[in-house]
């Protein structure tokens, strides 16, 4: 009986944890969703392929931190993507992601990039 009570309650300890973990969304220290675009954007493309994010997203579903991982994108035009675009997602919902201007020069890198986290808030309300 106590093996099984035991069994019962690991299980449910790992089914809470696989609920709000999978290979795209994560927590992190405080709570916060990680979503990984990797292959939720695979289809979305820069100038140069693929520009996967890690997008962290609060229990409210707004945008706390947009983080650029490694990409093909023309660092010269990319750069200022990741300056000064993926800072203005902060504070963000899925209701406004698209009122984020995408930077000069990097039109195809700003799409993308918009597309993502726009991608990451949905799977997120979606999954979480």
């Amino acid at each position: 009986m106590k093996s099984s009570i035991l069994s019962i309650g690991a299980l449910s300890f790992f089914f809470l944890l696989s609920a709000c973990s999978d290979a795209n969304m994560k927590r992190d220290e405080q709570g916060n969703y990680v979503v990984n675009t990797t292959e939720l954007g695979k289809d979305v493309k820069g100038f140069a392929g693929q520009t996967p994010l890690n997008v962290t997203i609060a229990e409210d579903g707004t945008v706390v931190r947009v983080e650029a991982l490694q990409n093909n994108e023309t660092p010269e035009f990319f750069r200022p993507v990741e300056e000064k675009m993926l800072p203005r997602f902060v504070g963000k919902d899925a209701k406004t992601i698209a009122t984020v201007d995408g930077e000069t020069g990097a039109t195809f890198s700003s799409r993308a990039v918009r597309t993502n986290v726009q991608l990451a808030v949905d799977y997120c309300s979606q999954h979480k």
